[in-house]
């Protein structure tokens, strides 16, 4: 049972679920309600009008009868402010005000670990640039022109990048010259001739869901290209996977429900200063299955906008055709196109937020888009029935493929039939279509669905045993011997046992950290699922314990009975030997003599 996650040590996390309260974890975050001995709210992972989400603060264990979410606080700070379990655990240890220790360095994998030292680079680049703002004049009339207020100027850390060939380079010296490359704050030309990469721009810093600077957006000030300069791909900073402004958004949007994916940071940076903060733009590239899978763990709804022009609707298409796998039925997908000529900075700034936030509600739906857009891929007009069997089969291909992505949800339920209309298939072709367009099973399928998976366990009595075992770890005192199970052949008798170790060991740990023991092991799964039920037993109630053994006491059945039918079979077959033939006395005395 040697699991070092991030090489923390297990003790230290032990103690560290021991320090916290996961009520106060989840009460920060989600509004809580006493319901007798449990907490309870609308769950934070899906849409629903009636609380199901519970917290335990005896257990320190969450669970949503709902969509199955489930877990400890570290869980919770993981899924809720989507961070790595090493983050996660960071965290928590903030707020407990400990320092997070680390063990096992000599068994680390052989993947270079992140610089940490490169995360305060970046950030002393960026105090630096917004001290430079100030001094030059030409910046900041150009973000007056903008119409940027000093408050939106501070909340996103604008900043100025001198003209000059080592400006920063020479500010940052205490770095060492591969710390500068690595970072892409400087280039090394041919030559070996190292310089700034960013000169004469509006900085612009890029912050990951922590809030650390991990790259840099320049913005020219005259006509020089590129007109938008971006960091290049880095060990911190990757475009694929990142999105512009989700940090300002979480931290600024009182209850983040949606978010509203544009092209640019000032698209971003205006709507922000018009009161819509819940904006994050990509980076200079197309949307990809990273970032939408990133805004579906963020929120339950996306609002893809783009301008009217031919550009933005291949934009959404690509953005439409990766959000396809992510889909979910809790999950809302939308496109917004503007008029010709428009962005959301300058459209906002034209119409004001009430007028802009009205016309969200006038995006197309993704059903909607899908059917105006795969129209347009294919270069057929607007709700046209195809009669040619050239076009037919085109669109049988385009569109099987399309809805293959897409998992066995509700909008692909209702886009099949409309598919079927408007390629006036024949029977035939209907059924072809229909075999194709499956789900491909190789998709990622929705968390929710999954999660409701994860809970078709059946209750048999050994793992009703282990439920009982984590909510009631004293219970592991009336076990007795744990080497007398030895002898039996009983399905989860290994994860039993595993966990009777764990209780010995550490006799004052909770239900949580005993499930977090077992994290990253082939137990994981299990325990999490069984920790999850909810005895609503009495306090100080002798029914758990009656329970148990009444558990132990059919298992050992089950086990004895399993192994005498066994030999009594040998022994027909084969013949038994002596110490087999003790064996089976044994077992048909206990059997039919049981103890106690």
């Amino acid at each position: 049972m040697t699991n070092t996650v991030g090489r923390i040590p297990k003790d230290f996390i032990d103690q560290l679920l021991t320090r916290i309260d996961i009520i106060d974890v989840v009460g920060a975050r989600v509004p809580l309600k006493k319901a007798g001995r449990e907490y309870q709210a609308c769950c934070p992972f899906h849409n629903e009008k009636t609380p199901s989400f519970t917290v335990s603060p005896t257990k320190q264990f969450y669970h949503c009868f709902g969509c199955g979410a489930h877990g400890s606080a570290i869980s919770f700070v993981m899924e809720y402010d989507h961070l790595s379990y090493p983050e996660a655990i960071e965290a928590l240890a903030r707020t407990a005000g400990v320092p997070v220790p680390r063990e096992g360095a000599e068994d680390a994998p052989k993947r270079k670990p992140i610089n940490r030292s490169l995360y305060n680079l970046m950030e002393e680049a960026a105090t630096w640039f917004q001290a430079q703002l100030p001094q030059n004049p030409a910046a900041r009339e150009y973000l007056q022109q903008r119409g940027l207020s000093t408050e939106i100027i501070t909340r996103f850390g604008i900043g100025y990048a001198p003209s000059g060939w080592d400006n920063l380079g020479h500010q940052l010296a205490s770095y060492d010259e591969e710390k500068l490359l690595a970072t892409g704050m400087v280039i090394q030309n041919e030559a070996g001739k190292v310089y700034d990469r960013f000169r004469e721009r509006i900085m612009f810093p890029i912050r990951d869901k922590r809030g650390r600077v991990i790259g840099f957006g320049g913005r020219v000030l005259g006509s020089d290209t590129p007109k938008y300069l971006n960091s290049p791909e880095t060990e911190i900073f990757h475009k694929g996977t990142e999105l512009y402004g989700l940090f300002e958004a979480r931290q600024h949007t009182r209850k983040l429900e949606r978010l509203l994916v544009v092209e640019g940071y000032m698209d971003v940076i205006a709507l922000a200063q018009y009161g819509i903060t819940y904006a994050v733009a990509t980076l200079g590239t197309a949307t990809t299955p990273e970032h939408v899978r990133l805004l579906f763990r963020t929120v339950p709804e996306i609002v893809f906008c783009f301008d009217g022009d031919r550009a933005g609707k291949q934009a959404a298409w690509r953005a439409l055709e990766n959000a396809l796998p992510e889909l979910q039925d809790d999950k809302n997908v939308s496109f917004l196109f503007l008029p010709n000529g428009e962005d959301p900075d300058s459209h906002v700034r034209q119409i004001g937020k009430e007028m802009f936030e009205a016309s969200l509600q006038k995006a197309l739906p993704l059903t909607k888009f899908f059917m105006i857009g795969l129209n347009n891929q294919l270069g057929f007009r607007e709700n046209a029935t195809l009669n040619v069997t050239e076009e037919r089969t085109k669109f049988v291909k385009e569109a099987a493929m399309l809805m293959a992505k897409m998992p066995n949800i509700l909008q692909k339920r209702q886009l099949m039939p409309e598919l079927v209309r408007m390629g006036a298939l024949d029977p035939g072709q209907k059924k072809i279509f229909n075999q194709y367009a499956k789900t491909n099973t190789s998709e990622t399928p929705s968390i929710r669905q999954s999660r409701l998976n994860e809970q078709t366990v059946r209750r048999t009595p050994m793992r009703h045993a282990i439920a009982l075992l984590l909510d009631y770890p004293n219970l592991a005192q009336s076990v007795g011997n744990p080497e007398q199970w030895a002898r039996y052949e009983v399905a989860g008798l290994d994860l039993f046992l595993a966990i009777l170790e764990m209780i010995e060991t550490h006799p004052n740990i909770r239900t949580a950290a005993l499930v977090e023991r077992f994290r990253g092991t082939e137990y994981e799964g299990t325990l999490s699922r069984l920790a999850s039920g909810q005895f609503q037993y009495p306090v100080d109630s002798d029914i758990p314990i009656k329970e148990f053994r009444d558990c132990l006491t059919q298992i050992k059945r089950q086990a004895q009975q399993r192994q005498l039918d066994k030999l009594l079979q040998q022994e027909q077959i084969a013949g038994l030997t002596a110490q087999e033939r003790n064996d089976l006395l044994c077992l048909l005395s206990e059997v039919h003599h049981p103890a106690g």
